[in-house]
């Protein structure tokens, strides 16, 4: 549970900075328009601090990392956030920095990211399946008995 605490505090701070980060260096060299540094603040405060919270919250009421799920999730959740983040960071400074004609790398490494963000999603909604119904799941075997009793 700490750690899930401590990390979603990791990422507010870094999301916080990120923004400003992004005030300052744009200003600092005259750009107007769009950059990707626009959007890292909000993915951070929104995927790292928010959704974090949100599993420290269904931690406490199911105990989440008693499934053997739990820490492929959140190893792979901030293995992709940090990716995502980063990646985004670099491509939005050779924005500014007037780089219109970007490597293939960047966009392939942005959706790997991405694609261990969805893969991490996947991971704690079966946690959250097998600490919610077990590891054998019945499929409304047991409903009509739970709603009884």
């Amino acid at each position: 549970m700490k750690k899930l605490f401590y990390s979603s505090f990791a990422y507010m701070v870094i999301g916080v900075l990120s923004g400003l980060f992004y005030r300052e260096y744009t200003k600092g060299k005259d750009f107007t328009g769009f950059t990707q540094l626009s959007v890292v603040h909000t993915h951070l405060l929104t995927l790292g601090f928010i959704v974090l919270l949100i599993v420290l919250i269904l931690e406490k009421l199911f105990t989440l990392s008693k499934s053997r799920l739990f820490n492929w999730f959140f190893w792979t959740y901030n293995a992709g956030l940090i990716l995502t983040a980063a990646i985004m960071v670099v491509h939005g400074i050779l924005q500014v920095n007037g780089t219109t004609d970007v490597s293939a790398a960047i966009p392939g490494i942005a959706g790997l990211g991405h694609i261990l963000l969805s893969v991490a999603m996947v991971l704690l909604f079966l946690a959250l399946r097998t600490r919610l119904f077990g590891a054998s799941v019945k499929h409304d075997a047991g409903a009509s008995s739970a709603l009884a009793g």
